[in-house]
């Protein structure tokens, strides 16, 4: 079955329903590691984790490093995103606090949840990801603390079940008082997740056609420069409404195959949650240029904050038209 980017899948708590992938990338301070022995790695790695769990959004993968982390989700909307982003920052602040006695360590830190938005964007993210591991001067295969060696592994793996553990022992490894009582999750000996059973593997796969050598191509192959800037030191300027304008009509002409002024209201609102969380613009502007009265502007970005779409249409309206023909997912 050809891979469906978006896609119907199980969310942690159960539900199944329409999920988009993100990218999400948190920054340390110039002066302040991340990381900077054993334990802080293997916590950061399980903060994310549960971090995400608990505000219902998929690993699929991820890489800790020294001074930043970079994690590949499936979110039902940008807002699940965006808080699972900022609860790794929250948690991980609190224990640099508890070990190292800093206060706000991370409070000037920059987190950031991006739309991967198409197939060869999604490709290049999820290459670039598990590529990092270059900068520690180790190979992809030996860097320890990333979910690489998770994806196209063969066998079942073999560890304790995450989900057997008594509550104190799960609060001893994961640092958490949530419910992980569901978590596919396994441990080995030492204590460390096992990728595979954390992470959601087979969309991984699946993006590149159940090919490793296509995978291993895309991570040699990938510009870490272009992807960096696009996905961590970004920033985004506002343009005016002529530019803006014109990246509306041809958004809308790329999405629904006519003019602004053509489509309906609902393609409109699809316009204006995906703007909004891709452009630096403001809902005055938005209004203007999508061609809405402004106190519907205001209602759909309300909305969208709440992580609904004014009842219309649940999940994350900015992935542009629906998709005809997506599938449940491969659970984890």
């Amino acid at each position: 079955m050809k891979f469906q980017r978006i896609q119907l899948h199980e969310l942690p708590d159960g539900t199944i329903c329409r999920v988009y992938p993100f990218h999400i990338c948190m920054e340390g301070l110039k002066n302040t590691l991340l990381c900077r022995d054993d334990e802080d790695y293997d916590v950061l790695q399980k903060t994310i984790h549960v971090c995400c769990h608990v505000n219902n959004v998929i690993v699929v993968e991820e890489i800790e490093m020294s001074t930043h982390c970079h994690v590949a989700v499936l979110a039902e909307n940008q807002a699940a995103a965006d808080n699972a982003g900022e609860a790794v920052k929250k948690n991980y602040s609190q224990y640099l606090f508890h070990k190292y006695g800093e206060r706000n360590t991370l409070a000037g830190s920059n987190v950031k949840a991006i739309y991967l938005d198409s197939d060869s964007y999604l490709r290049n993210a999820l290459a670039y990801i598990p590529r990092n591991a270059l900068d520690t001067g180790a190979s992809i295969e030996e860097y320890r603390w990333s979910s690489y060696k998770g994806m196209f592994a063969s066998g079942k793996p073999d560890g304790r079940k995450v989900s057997a553990m008594t509550r104190r022992e799960k609060e001893a490894l994961f640092h958490t008082h949530a419910d992980l009582s569901g978590v596919p999750w396994l441990v080995d000996n030492t204590g460390a997740l096992i990728p595979s059973s954390s992470c959601d593997h087979r969309y991984l796969e699946n993006a590149f056609c159940n090919d490793q050598a296509f995978f291993l191509r895309i991570i040699g192959s990938v510009s870490c420069a272009e992807m960096a800037q696009k996905l961590v030191h970004s920033s985004r300027q506002m343009l005016n409404d002529t530019e803006f304008k014109k990246l509306v009509s041809e958004k809308a002409l790329g999405w629904f195959g006519a003019g602004i002024s053509e489509i309906t209201q609902e393609k409109k609102i699809r316009l204006v949650t995906y703007f909004y969380h891709t452009q630096k613009t403001t809902p005055a502007q938005l209004a203007r240029c999508v061609g809405l009265a402004p106190d519907r502007v205001a209602r759909i970005l309300k909305d969208e904050h709440r992580g609904t779409s004014s009842g219309e249409q649940k999940g994350f309206v900015g992935a542009g038209p629906k998709i005809e023909g997506a599938h449940v997912g491969a659970g984890r």
